[in-house]
């Protein structure tokens, strides 16, 4: 398991009497890009909500990094080394560009009894710092998220991901709800990630970008994995065929 940096064995997630997960097993290596794809309620958020400790799984196990775990939270997953972007982004729209990236991170000069006197001179650096290595562009770190457009709130929410993220980068719909010129310039961010070499798991509906992204694509059908393939060893018509239903009989095949 030395180029694993995730895998999960029998994932399973009920919720009553409705299976929502159901015996997903999933590798994701070093370096590797791999979407998630299936139709609305397949199981794909609910993956990624077992594995980011949102949820507590109801069986199965997982291991990252090496190392089996179970983390009690988000924010266990993210001490870990696993940093997500939801659809919500998750961003504060009264605050700047810097205060957002470190959102709970914040760099303390020194503390004032129960108030702390924050280094903003060093966080607007270190955000300069992260929007060049992401390429990110936003004109002006100063202005207030709620001032910015969805494409440039979803650039932040992912440079925040990308400086933090030491280990596994997740993406759920990152572009959904963004323009043609906004969404290019998220998948350029994408394209960045796989240069530096780290690891992305990107959820999409969006059949050119997948193809146009990543390395391997897993389909989620019903809470489960129906397809694990290599990109060039498969196309769109083929994807969907197993998104519907139409096609069976190829699931858990070997990782790349």
């Amino acid at each position: 398991m030395s180029d694993i940096v995730l895998k999960t064995e029998n994932l399973t997630k009920r919720y009553g009497g409705v299976h929502a997960l159901e015996g997903a097993n999933f590798e994701l290596r070093k370096g590797e890009h791999v979407a998630i794809m299936g139709d609305n309620g397949a199981g794909k958020s609910t993956f990624v909500r077992q594995i980011t400790g949102v949820e507590q799984r109801t069986d199965g196990k997982v291991w990252f990094d090496g190392k089996e775990v179970n983390f009690a939270g988000p924010i266990e997953a993210r001490e870990a080394g696993i940093e997500t972007v939801f659809q919500n982004l998750a961003l504060a729209d009264d605050l700047d560009v810097p205060s957002n990236l470190f959102l709970g991170r914040e760099k303390v000069l020194f503390n004032l009894g129960p108030f702390s006197i924050l280094d903003r001179k060093f966080m607007r650096k270190a955000t300069e710092a992260a929007l060049v290595r992401t390429a990110v562009k936003i004109p002006n770190l100063s202005s207030t998220i709620r001032h910015m457009s969805g494409g440039q709130r979803q650039c932040v929410a992912i440079a925040r991901t990308a400086t933090f993220a030491s280990k596994l980068i997740i993406m759920d719909e990152p572009t959904a709800a963004l323009g043609v010129q906004e969404t290019a310039q998220v998948e350029n961010i994408i394209r960045t990630l796989k240069e530096n070499g780290e690891p992305l798991i990107l959820i999409s509906h969006n059949m050119r970008q997948v193809f146009d992204l990543v390395d391997r694509i897993v389909v989620f059908r019903r809470g489960k994995i129906v397809a694990n393939l290599r990109k060039q060893d498969t196309d769109g018509n083929d994807i969907v065929a197993y998104i519907t239903g139409a096609k069976t009989g190829q699931a858990e095949l070997q990782a790349a």
